[in-house]
């Protein structure tokens, strides 16, 4: 058996055995997006709106696909988990995911795997950001992920908004990982932080390709074609640009990791279920 075909069953049993435990999540009924509220009550109380058909897990579309689900862990900008996020999981509309299922089978024939770290998002993760935005005194995270940029001017530089394209369902955060794929090293909370745009070797390892800065970097350098990202660095975004541009997705130039799958099912609407299994099992 080749190194490429025993990390590819390694990957899928790893998805399978995901799948077998979360599956049996308890359901829950009621569909909405932020533009049409609605939802059903049980007997306990309203329950938590779920996806429309047209959404998917990532994993039952493509099981080899990593995830590193970050804004379910307190290693973001924000410095805690954020609301919206019950499971490590990436739901996409179902064009999309099939797109990054192409992409994956071309990246693994070269030895690499994508790595998601943010898929669809609830409006309500959205607020949170936007709540976290407008407290000046709460830094926590800014050595990391914003060291040169003053946290008062986050909306005016475009860092956060009121409003996502990932609710829409079909904008995803990701990078590419070299095979055979190496542990993520944990993230410890209050541990010393590191500019995000720091060498790779001293900056936080996620066992990504080095793509010249770290995931949700808050600064221009994390601009995909930035002329200071040279040699290997500026080839890793580039290679994971084409590959992703080949099966539709469009770059986001101010976030190498950012892209939107064309066209998108849902340009208008802004959901809000949370990332859950039973948002998208339970319906």
């Amino acid at each position: 058996m080749t190194r490429l075909a025993s990390t590819l069953r390694a990957l899928a049993a790893a998805a399978a055995a995901l799948l077998a435990v979360t599956a049996g999540a308890p359901g829950a009924s009621g569909a909405t997006g932020t533009s049409e509220a609605s939802g059903t009550t049980g007997p306990a109380g309203p329950l938590s709106p779920t996806a429309p058909e047209e959404f998917v897990a990532l994993r039952t579309v493509a099981p080899t696909i990593l995830h590193d689900i970050r804004y379910l862990t307190p290693h973001n900008f924000v410095g805690e988990p954020v609301d919206g996020y019950e499971q490590p999981l990436c739901v996409l509309t179902r064009p999309a995911a099939r797109a990054l299922q192409r992409a994956q089978w071309r990246l693994l024939r070269q030895g690499y795997s994508l790595k998601v770290y943010d898929c669809y998002r609830p409006q309500r993760a959205v607020d949170h950001f936007v709540s976290w935005a407008k407290d000046l005194a709460d830094d926590r995270m800014k050595t990391e992920f914003y060291p040169r940029v003053d946290k008062s001017r986050l909306f005016t530089d475009g860092y956060i908004a009121e409003k996502s394209g990932h609710s829409r369902g079909s904008t995803v955060d990701l990078t590419i990982v070299e095979l055979p794929v190496r542990p993520t090293r944990p993230y410890v909370p209050g541990e010393k932080l590191v500019p995000c745009y720091a060498p790779q070797g001293e900056r936080f390892r996620d066992n990504s390709v080095d793509m010249g800065t770290g995931y949700d970097c808050f600064d221009t350098l994390s601009h995909t074609d930035d002329p200071r990202i040279k040699g290997k660095q500026r080839a890793n975004r580039q290679l994971l640009k084409s590959t992703l541009a080949d099966v539709g997705f469009t770059n986001l130039p101010e976030e190498w990791w950012h892209f939107t799958h064309k066209p998108e099912l849902f340009p208008d609407t802004y959901f809000d279920f949370p990332v859950s299994w039973r948002s998208v099992i339970g319906r």
